[in-house]
């Protein structure tokens, strides 16, 4: 799969999560925050400008204009100077310690005029702590597995008909879906009794979105899965 069908399929399932959720429901923050960390595990590009103004009004991302930067009476001369889109975590390569750029969104980016971060990382905490945000906006996302949001994609894309959507997210399979770097670990009862997947595989019944997912370009043959008798059972419908 590449890594823009990965950034589509997130973007998708944010646009229909938005628009068949009520506009109150703090889960939806919780909701994005699983899929954007799902996207995290890919060689993705930034996309949260592809539908910024839901995460802006969905509570997930922050907008601010540059000078409220905690470090902006320090550092004013580098954050004028900023001419285009800058991730503002640096790294050095060279330190034991670098483990890679999976938080090189957590001090937040900029994006002339406006400073942009997400809920629950570093920049927002440091927002928080300044006073910036306050209320349900001062309230970290709450952590929610993969799988739970999936269920609740599932469930919009019914009511919108895009069959298409469920399909692509089913073929993930439940490795991807409800395990995690070292695979599931979950044995087939276990899976069954899941709340979040006896409804996801409910809704994949329902819409027939298993044809769909058996053409997706997520969907991983069983003969090449981890767990092949998981995976068995998952394409059992």
């Amino acid at each position: 799969m590449s890594t823009h069908e990965i950034e589509d399929l997130v973007a998708d399932s944010v646009r229909v999560l938005d628009s068949r959720t009520g506009p109150g429901d703090p889960r939806v923050r919780d909701w994005f925050a699983a899929l954007y960390g799902f996207q995290r595990g890919y060689d993705c590009s930034f996309t949260h400008f592809r539908v910024r103004e839901i995460l802006l009004r969905r509570g997930f991302t922050y907008r601010f204009p540059v000078d409220r930067h905690p470090d902006y009476a320090e550092r004013a001369a580098y954050f004028d100077a900023v001419a285009g889109f800058t991730a503002l975590r640096t790294f050095d390569e060279d330190d034991p310690a670098f483990g890679g750029y999976d938080s090189w969104l957590e001090d937040g980016c900029v994006e002339p005029p406006f400073l942009y971060c997400d809920a629950g990382t570093a920049l927002w905490r440091r927002m928080v702590a300044a006073g910036e945000l306050r209320g349900p906006d001062a309230v970290p996302p709450r952590r929610t597995r993969l799988i739970e949001a999936v269920r609740e994609v599932a469930a919009a894309a019914e009511k919108e008909r895009d069959h298409e959507l469920v399909g692509d997210w089913y073929a993930l399979g439940c490795e991807t879906l409800v395990g995690g770097p070292e695979g599931c670990p979950f044995d087939v009862a276990e899976l069954a009794g899941m709340p979040a997947v006896r409804d996801l595989r409910a809704v994949v019944r329902r819409t027939g979105a298993l044809s769909l997912a058996r053409r997706s370009p997520f969907a991983v043959p069983v003969e090449f899965a981890g767990h092949q008798e998981l995976e068995a059972w998952w394409w059992e419908l």
